[in-house]
């Protein structure tokens, strides 16, 4: 089998493909990410950006030469830029600007991944395409409030891969899409906010990584369209 690794060189993402490099029931993990990773004899480094479509064709181009696409991750996201785009305390802080860089991360590139990597992927058997979702881009779990468009990107997020799910259900019963919320992982994403994060509570990448492929491991077609977090359980929509 193959794998398809988005955001290869974040935190994350970079777990992700050496774990699964290492495994034997993948022979090759592509690794994507804008500038490119280090290559091997097991792993495939990529230069592309989730958000561009020119990118994003190339490298399906490419891909489409490749059989046994079983696993597809997006590993990317955006919450601050640590200057002008800050998650907000009140609706009085949203900005066009902000919503249109965070949205751009976190929904319109997972859905661009959609468009050019689910049509790759096989009809019959089972294969995955997932992404890192959120616990607060659940609706029915807020009970804090507050960034604004953050949380929105990934509720828009979640409902796109429940569209996702019923859509390649109807090509493939064995096919699953799936959210995953890797919990608060020591990255660039999440170090300007881990003051707040209880002890014990902020993982590795490497611990993170283990947590989701076991959880991918354990992923049956009942579980499709639904978002899970690192231990399994899942968070509702």
């Amino acid at each position: 089998m193959q794998a398809v690794v988005f955001g290869a060189s974040g935190g994350i993402g970079a777990e992700l493909v050496s774990q699964l490099s290492r495994r034997a029931d993948f022979n090759r993990v592509h690794a994507v990410s804008r500038h490119g990773t280090p290559a091997s004899s097991k792993i495939a480094s990529h230069a592309a950006d989730i958000t561009s479509e020119a990118d994003l064709a190339k490298l399906a181009d490419a891909l489409a030469q490749k059989q046994n696409i079983r696993l597809v991750i997006i590993a990317t996201g955006m919450l601050s830029d640590g200057q002008d785009v800050q998650p907000e305390k009140s609706y009085r802080q949203q900005s066009m600007q902000a919503f249109e860089q965070v949205f751009r991360a976190n929904t319109f590139g997972p859905a661009l991944v959609a468009r050019y990597l689910l049509p790759l992927m096989p009809r019959k058997g089972r294969a995955l395409f997932l992404a890192l979702s959120a616990r607060v881009g659940s609706i029915g779990d807020n009970r804090l409030g507050g960034w604004h468009a953050y949380r929105a990107s990934k509720a828009a997020l979640n409902m796109l891969l429940r569209n996702y799910a019923i859509e390649q259900a109807r090509r493939n019963s064995d096919f699953i899409v799936a959210g995953l919320h890797p919990g608060t992982v020591d990255t660039r994403l999440s170090q300007p906010f881990q003051r707040n994060v209880p002890d014990g509570q902020l993982l590795t990448p490497q611990i993170a990584a283990e947590h989701l492929l076991r959880v991918i491991d354990g992923l049956t077609p009942g579980d499709t369209g639904k978002c899970f977090d690192w231990a399994g359980k899942e968070i509702p929509a």
